[in-house]
């Protein structure tokens, strides 16, 4: 069986290749949220839910579908022009190169670390102090749709520092030096601190003590690990000046630290 006919859908085996990508790649029909464009560079803020890439189980309603219903000419490169990507139930900033030159310049630029990312995360637990995590990261021996901390894993640094303490819950700020896969959820879940709402990694809702009811409605309601790419910089591959945006916290994750303020009072 070939390899395209293993990971289609079954209602699209026995097409041709042009056919078949014709209907992964279909329009899709919400619009981006555009932070900035240029001839070069689209940088989007994606909404938690949104999976970057088509695959097993979500072949429709992506970023990339939206990519090439915005601009058609994505087609030509690499992933949709696509250099990096963050979770399915990540919120937050996202570049996009709109052409060769662009691709291979921000490719260039995430291998030697001269891409500034930051990210903002609600961890259970309450943090005494900021610090840094330089633990190498592989799959799970045993789960392979997770990642752990391994000897045999690559090369993984993640700083934090508290921004805002509760009870039993931190506002952290997070830097990637590195961008493996379920990088700070791992490094997170690593020192005992996992993110709010992230069950895969030891975060799943649990009833702390003085719980007030506006508190357990919110975190309840939450369905998301808590987690947010707030700001992202870099080289423009054209002009070689260094850019950079950030994105506020969406409103989910607003409420749940407006309710977390609320319950400490």
């Amino acid at each position: 069986m070939s390899k395209i006919t293993e990971i289609v859908p079954y209602e699209l085996a026995g097409m041709r290749l042009d056919q078949v990508l014709a209907e992964l790649f279909s329009d899709y029909s919400n619009p981006l949220d555009i932070v900035f464009e240029d001839d070069s560079l689209l940088i989007v803020n994606k909404p938690a839910g949104l999976v970057v890439h088509p695959a097993v189980g979500n072949w429709h309603g992506t970023l990339l579908n939206a990519l090439l219903n915005h601009d058609a000419n994505l087609e030509t490169l690499p992933r949709a022009g696509i250099v990096h990507r963050i979770d399915k139930e990540t919120s937050g900033l996202l570049m996009i190169a709109k052409t060769l030159q662009a691709h291979n310049s921000l490719t260039q630029q995430l291998q030697e670390r001269e891409i500034t990312r930051e990210y903002l995360a609600i961890t259970r637990g309450r943090m005494t102090a900021g610090g840094t995590v330089d633990e190498p990261i592989g799959r799970h021996p045993t789960d392979r749709k997770r990642y752990t901390v391994r000897e045999s894993g690559k090369f993984a640094v993640t700083h934090y520092r508290v921004v805002q303490r509760f009870s039993h819950y931190t506002l952290v700020q997070l830097k990637l030096e590195t961008g493996r896969t379920h990088q700070i959820r791992v490094h997170m879940a690593h020192i005992r601190y996992p993110l709010l709402g992230d069950p895969v990694y030891g975060g799943r809702f649990q009833m702390t003590p003085n719980c007030k009811p506006e508190l357990e409605k919110e975190l309840r309601s939450f369905k998301r690990q808590a987690l947010h790419a707030a700001k992202l910089g870099l080289i423009h591959p054209v002009t070689e000046e260094y850019l950079e945006w950030e994105q506020p916290l969406p409103d989910d994750m607003v409420r749940l630290i407006d309710a977390l303020s609320a319950n400490e009072q």
